[in-house]
């Protein structure tokens, strides 16, 4: 097991008060797996990647749990190890490829600065090892990429870009952090691909954060459903998809556009996520599930198995009962 996430509480401290970020997070991650973390924005898939990274905020309070990786507790390293981690071990494709990248560095120079301090080349290997970077990712004409600026490239090359610095280590483990934001299907399914072809040929693990179904059907061989900050549906993909165990990921998969035959309007999931400064005491999907019981309002749900390593936070019995 590379990766393992346990009870993890995050709170963030506010002007009004203390919001409840993260609770009670636990999930695993294999080598040479893709996991997907997916759900509505706001339900927390990007607070856990940076919990992991380190990243967050100054505010933020991690209030419970940890984060195993490779055997260690993130949570207990110094800043500075943090830091030789990141890069090095752990990778990270952020949402928009223009903020993560340095606007006034050129491509070549990114790139290099990033093999100097993980890989410890010469400038002379670092330049060569640039150009195959590129390559990895598919950028035709190297040489003439590296020479230009980020604002010169189109949003799919930019993507691509940002993959090469994150694989540039190359790390054990990738998280990609809504990877196909803002581009077209064509660029999307080319940047997927890209994704599952660097797992297959190096055995890179990824974190898979999205808000797309489509897209853990295609490269997922498990999911965590996440709403409002908690895990409500965890298991295989397919299983997931096929016969979902939690009113919330039933509403998602309904929302999808194939759901609905054409000419007729999507089906958006009524009411709004709760705040979590005042997180309610029972199921926070209760308010928006049309089988919502006394129960749901009242008590808490915790993970419990519905069928063979199929997890759901739901008081309903069974899966599949949404079918």
């Amino acid at each position: 097991m590379l990766l393992e996430v346990k009870n993890l509480y995050v709170d963030f401290e506010g002007m009004r008060g203390r919001t409840e970020a993260l609770k009670n997070i636990r999930f695993t991650l294999e080598e040479g797996e893709i996991l997907g973390i997916v759900g509505e924005s706001g339900s927390g898939k990007s607070i856990t990647a940076l919990s992991i990274l380190g990243l967050l905020e100054e505010n933020a309070i991690i209030s419970n749990g940890e984060i195993i990786y490779n055997g260690q507790n993130l949570l207990h390293l110094q800043k500075k190890e943090r830091q030789m981690l990141r890069g090095k071990e752990i990778g990270m494709v952020f949402q928009e490829p223009m903020t993560a990248l340095h606007p006034t560095m050129k491509i070549g120079k990114q790139l290099q600065n990033c093999l100097q301090r993980h890989r410890n080349l010469p400038a002379k290997e670092a330049k060569e090892a640039v150009l195959q970077a590129l390559r990895d990712v598919h950028i035709d004409q190297p040489e003439q990429v590296a020479k230009k600026y980020p604002f010169e490239l189109s949003g799919g090359m930019r993507q691509r870009i940002v993959i090469a610095l994150a694989m540039s280590a190359p790390p054990r483990l990738l998280i990609a952090d809504e990877p196909t934001t803002a581009l077209d299907v064509t660029i999307q399914y080319e940047i997927l691909n890209l994704i599952r072809e660097l797992n297959r040929k190096r055995g890179t693990s990824v974190l898979l954060i999205t808000h797309d179904l489509g897209v853990v059907a295609k490269l997922c061989s498990r999911t965590i459903v996440m709403y409002a900050g908690e895990v409500v549906e965890s298991g295989a993909t397919k299983e997931i998809l096929h016969h979902p165990a939690h009113p919330y990921t039933r509403s998602l998969l309904d929302a999808l556009p194939d759901s609905v035959p054409p000419g007729e309007p999507l089906k958006a999931i009524a009411g709004e996520t709760p705040s979590l400064l005042h997180r309610p005491s029972g199921c926070a999907f209760a308010s928006r599930c049309r089988h919502a019981m006394d129960i749901c309002k009242k008590r808490h749900p915790e993970l419990t198995e519905k069928a063979s390593n199929h997890y759901a936070a739901c008081w309903l019995e069974g899966t599949a009962v949404y079918d």
